[in-house]
């Protein structure tokens, strides 16, 4: 094997390496606050917090807390972005919550079910971040401390095709970080 195949062998392989990290987020979580990381249906709330270590559940301070008490989480009805009655009552609790912790900051992800296309599913997503964002605006949490991203039907929580999985995976979630939007 000649020098330049076996560069190109080494480049190839440390390629594929740097891409199958499963711990690229810290703390032994691969996809905080997305798939598999928060608080409801991860492991015991071991995500949905922006690469930081979440503290201990029964701490009001802490977003393990966040997560799995005051709720992360919130769904959606098919094709809808509105907010249910049960979505109101979790987003006061966010709220209410960021308002008592200003050191914290959030991105909101849209999420969607596998139903549709890729570019109506983005759009749906975008929706649902925005209304969750402009709820907690409205409940006085400061703007430049939430963002929005939507991955449409790209991370499912549940993968399979069922209208159990579907109802699962039309969602927003809240993802915390800490320190204060600019």
């Amino acid at each position: 094997m000649n020098f330049a195949t076996k560069a190109a062998l080494a480049l190839a392989v440390l390629g594929l390496a740097a891409c199958n990290n499963p711990d690229k987020y810290g703390n032994g979580v691969e996809d905080p606050g997305g798939a598999y990381g928060s608080g409801q249906y991860g492991a015991g709330g071991a995500g949905g917090v922006d690469g930081m270590a979440l503290g201990n559940v029964n701490d009001p301070n802490s977003p393990a807390y966040f997560n799995a008490k005051v709720g992360d989480i919130v769904h959606f009805s098919v094709d809808q972005s509105t907010l249910s009655s049960e979505a109101i009552s979790i987003l006061q609790g966010q709220a209410q919550w960021m308002n008592g912790h200003p050191n914290y900051s959030a991105i909101i992800e849209g999420h969607a079910d596998e139903q549709g296309t890729r570019e109506y599913n983005l759009a749906l997503g975008a929706r649902r971040a925005t209304a969750v964002q402009q709820f907690l605006i409205s409940q006085g949490v400061a703007g430049n401390r939430l963002r929005t991203v939507s991955y449409g039907k790209e991370r499912p929580i549940c993968p399979d095709a069922t209208q159990t999985c579907f109802n699962q995976n039309r969602r927003a979630v809240t993802v915390l970080s800490l320190g204060a939007g600019s």
